[in-house]
């Protein structure tokens, strides 16, 4: 290809870009119109309050009302917010109830154990750390709150890829640089075990032993874990960790009023 045809090809593909962008920044702001006092609009007002066509709000309402984002009303034609929404919110507000909920105990587990103790939820390919309260020990693990790490290569992350097809599976194996069948042997014991242990797997040195919260219909939707150097999580005391770690995750999940 010539250096002429490369910069249009470049140049489309830039053009395009930017086009999937402002529909996308459109359809947010769009959302973003309705209120309490305008709960169903049309698409001359939203195309007043957007500042744009007709027909891209008309384009853009359609896509939204095909994935229930939007719902119609089918005497007005006027245009709602969908109930899709409102699960995508209540996730929301499920984890903010978990974190909130879960603080105290974590804190207590950590005190008890002496190791760093964790919140994770699921981020894509990745395990997100909600919380990370360090061990009080003078060698221990830096906190990993806010942070990410993969999830094929984590004791959490076993847990909460355990609800996902093996499309997902193999989606995260490849993402983390793992082997896919390593990764489903993994899933597979954590789920009949009901707990998780990983030996240095994802940081060297490093042990964690992980048990899952689940929601009312069993779907892992957090894990909470110990981790620790491997000095002192020895597997003599797994058992005894396991306890206190499956106790906690009870207290936490009664908590929230999700499965114990």
């Amino acid at each position: 290809m010539s250096d002429g045809a490369a910069a249009r090809r470049d140049k489309r593909e830039e053009g395009a870009g930017r086009t999937q962008l402002s529909s996308v920044a459109t359809a947010i702001r769009l959302l973003k119109s309705f209120g309490l006092e305008e709960r169903e609009l049309g698409i001359s007002e939203l195309a007043l309050r957007l500042g744009v066509s007709k027909s891209t709000v008309h384009r853009v309402a359609s896509t939204l009302l095909s994935e229930g984002l939007l719902e119609q009303n089918p005497e007005t034609d006027r245009y709602r917010l969908g109930v899709v929404l409102f699960e995508l919110g209540a996730m929301v507000r499920r984890r903010m109830d978990l974190s909130a909920e879960a603080k105290l105990h974590l804190i207590a587990l950590r005190d008890a154990v002496e190791e760093n103790v964790r919140l994770t939820v699921l981020n894509g390919d990745n395990v997100l750390y909600v919380y990370d309260f360090e061990s009080p020990q003078a060698v221990r693990l830096r906190s990993q709150t806010g942070l990410s790490k993969p999830a094929a290569l984590t004791a959490e992350g076993w847990l909460l890829l355990a609800d996902r097809s093996v499309r997902d599976l193999d989606a995260a194996a490849e993402a983390a640089g793992e082997d896919a069948a390593t990764l489903a042997g993994r899933v597979a014991e954590a789920s009949r075990q009901g707990w998780a242990f990983e030996d240095q797997v994802s940081e060297p040195g490093m042990r964690c032993l992980a048990a899952p919260i689940r929601a009312r219909d069993g779907r892992t939707v957090a894990a909470v874990s110990i981790a620790g150097p491997r000095e002192r999580i020895r597997k003599r005391i797994l058992p005894q960790l396991t306890n206190r770690l499956t106790a906690t995750v009870q207290e936490i999940a009664a908590r929230v009023g999700w499965r114990e």
